[in-house]
């Protein structure tokens, strides 16, 4: 038998489903995690995927090459699955397509010679396993040292994670001839239900046949939500007992916004659904007007809105969002999940890859951000500081670790000026906190720059400009000495409220005292925005800051004009710039800056109208 994806299987059903029960009437309704907007009024189709059966599984030494001889294999098997799925790409959405695209190409490599690989086959030799429990095993292994990294990024840890146990979980249903989710046979118009889904699974989702998505498991920053959100589909993951409550059939209504399945809903949940739904339409088509407007207040100001990048499989949501640029690319994700370093060849190619996609828009790229919470030595050996300290976050990292091995930071410049040919871009120097550093960067840059000269690499004859991450209370103060040494700012909002307040978000007890809107946090960033206009000289907020609506007015109020963000935050921010006059802007940011209570600052932001601070 074959599945759609032409798989050889055995001859067992493609799906495990529950028979329809009778018919409960009850309403129920069930509260997930959104990841996709929009409404779905629908049938439900419930799908499962058959087990993999794989106990653990020991071998005689007579068996060690068999069992090797296996898992080629299923090597060989899950590259041809991969390469249909990659002929699929064709016919989904453009945004989808480049989405996924990155994804298999990434399966593809874990497929070649791999950690993931070469350590299965060393556990088949020394540990004599079945080719199946050597790959579950090697795999969880590299997955716990992903996850135990000290990383700020953990949505970007996990999806890490998942893209090892997700080819790992391809070859043991390979290894053990089990078959793959079959999902021909989702009526159209249907709200499709099942415990989980893979990134492979959301490929081969129909956008115009299917209502919505809803799954058990499941959360708004892996590949699978961010697929769904590529192809437009209304969903709802990490739905708690959804499989359970759902038979096929049940009529139900989902909000993809909200993170609410309603099923059997009664009259008054269907009409409410149906208004939800006309409303999502109307917002989503006056929106989608938006990204061809300028962000320009009602007064004629201009207001830059980019996009932050933490992988390249993002681009797909910064072209659908209208951001005219990239305001922080994060270089992290070059240096996971391998045991070597990437040098300037491969660099550059990222780096193409991300700048030919802008189109000529504007691209900030940070340099490496290594050391305290990113803390990545499981992950790459010999580039991490080999001591952390008791205070990590207060070490080696950033600007001072890169200036301790400047190899790493004239590859990453060298890579950057070639690039620079091929679109506009800047660098961003992270962990600042003394104008000598940002001193000490530019004569390495410079170097590198006359290097690649000399090699005959043609350069702009005006090299990128060589901006700053405004992060520490000490960057912050210093900001006009600083300002000397730099071309621009970029006030990162989180790392600067943590430092402050000495708070850590991730620490349970204490998250609860992070607070971006108290005054010592805000005064810090004017300090810092009013140290760069006086030199004319750009500042942006590439901080979470940037992306929420109700902060727009006081960030322009206080100098700002650019502001960077995940993507899908772009257009409601653009929405709130052109309901905005400048000057209201400044008087409530004067207002905003009297406060010494957190409290009242909140509510000033909150209960703020445009006009309100006329007279």
């Amino acid at each position: 038998m074959k599945t759609e994806r032409g798989e050889k299987t055995e001859a067992r059903p493609a799906d495990i489903l529950r028979k329809p029960g009778p018919r409960r009437g009850r309403e129920h309704a069930i509260r997930g995690i959104p990841v996709s907007p929009g409404v779905a009024i629908g049938p439900i189709f419930d799908t499962a995927e058959v087990p993999t059966e794989a106990p653990r599984r020991a071998i005689g030494t007579e068996q060690v090459e068999a069992e090797k001889a296996r898992l080629a294999e299923a090597v060989n098997l899950s590259r041809k699955q991969l390469g249909k799925l990659k002929m699929r790409l064709s016919v989904l959405p453009e945004e989808a397509q480049e989405e996924l695209a990155p994804l298999l190409d990434a399966y593809v490599l874990m497929l070649g010679n791999s950690r993931l690989l070469r350590g299965a086959r060393k556990r088949i030799e020394t540990e004599l396993l079945a080719a199946e429990t050597a790959v579950q095993d090697e795999a969880e292994a590299i997955a716990a040292l992903i996850l135990a990294a000290r990383d700020d990024d953990k949505p970007g840890l996990q999806r890490r994670a998942g893209e090892v146990r997700e080819i790992a979980r391809r070859l043991t249903r390979n290894l053990t001839s089990t078959p793959f989710r079959s999902l021909k046979g989702v009526p159209e118009g249907a709200i499709l239900v099942a415990e989980e889904l893979t990134p492979a699974d959301a490929a081969l989702l129909d956008p115009t046949r299917i209502a919505g998505v809803a799954t058990d498991e499941g959360g708004a920053d892996g590949h699978t939500a961010i697929m769904l959100r590529a192809l437009g589909i209304p969903a709802i993951l990490g739905a708690t007992g959804l499989s359970e409550s759902a038979e096929r059939g049940d009529m139900a209504v989902l909000d993809g916004a909200a993170g609410t399945l309603v099923l059997r809903p009664g009259e008054k949940a269907l009409e409410k659904g149906r208004a939800a739904l006309t409303a999502f339409a109307k917002e989503r088509t006056k929106l989608a007007k938006l990204r061809r407007l300028p962000a320009v207040t009602t007064d004629g100001e201009l207001v830059e809105l980019q996009a932050n990048l933490e992988i390249p499989a993002e681009l797909p949501l910064i072209a659908q969002s209208g951001a005219i640029g990239i305001g922080l690319l994060r270089t992290e994700f070059l240096f996971m999940g391998r045991e070597d370093l990437p040098d300037e060849e491969a660099q550059l190619i990222a780096y193409t890859q991300v700048v030919e996609a802008m189109g000529g828009d504007p691209v900030t790229i940070r340099v490496l951000d290594w050391g305290g919470e990113k803390d990545m030595q499981a992950l790459s050996e010999g580039v991490a500081p080999t001591h952390s300290g008791p205070n990590p976050a207060l070490g080696l990292r950033g600007l001072r670790l890169l200036l301790k091995r400047p190899e790493l930071l004239e590859a990453q410049f060298a890579a950057i000026l070639r690039v620079s040919e091929r679109g506009k871009v800047r660098i961003l120097l992270p962990m600042v906190t003394n104008p000598s550093e940002v001193k000490a960067a530019r004569d390495i840059y410079e170097r590198v720059a006359r290097r690649l000269r000399r090699k005959g690499v043609t350069l702009p004859e005006k090299l990128p400009e060589l901006g700053v991450m405004i992060e520490t209370p000490g960057a912050a103060l210093a900001a006009d000495a600083i300002a000397l040494e730099a071309d621009f700012f970029a006030i990162g909002t989180n790392d600067l409220a943590m430092y402050t307040l000495a708070v850590d978000r991730a620490e349970a007890e204490v998250s609860h005292l992070y607070d971006s809107l108290h005054p010592a946090v805000l005064r810090l960033m004017q300090f810092a925005t009013e140290a760069a206009l006086r030199l004319r000289m750009p500042v942006s907020v590439c901080g979470e800051m940037a992306g929420n609506p109700r902060l727009v007015p006081l960030l322009l109020g206080l100098g700002i004009r650019c502001l960077s963000m995940n993507a899908s935050a772009i257009p409601r921010v653009k929405q709130a710039v052109r309901a905005l006059d400048i000057a209201d802007c400044a008087r409530f940011a004067r207002r905003v800056m009297e406060q010494s209570d957190p409290a009242r600052i909140h509510e000033l932001v909150l209960n703020f109208e445009t006009g309100s601070e006329k007279g």
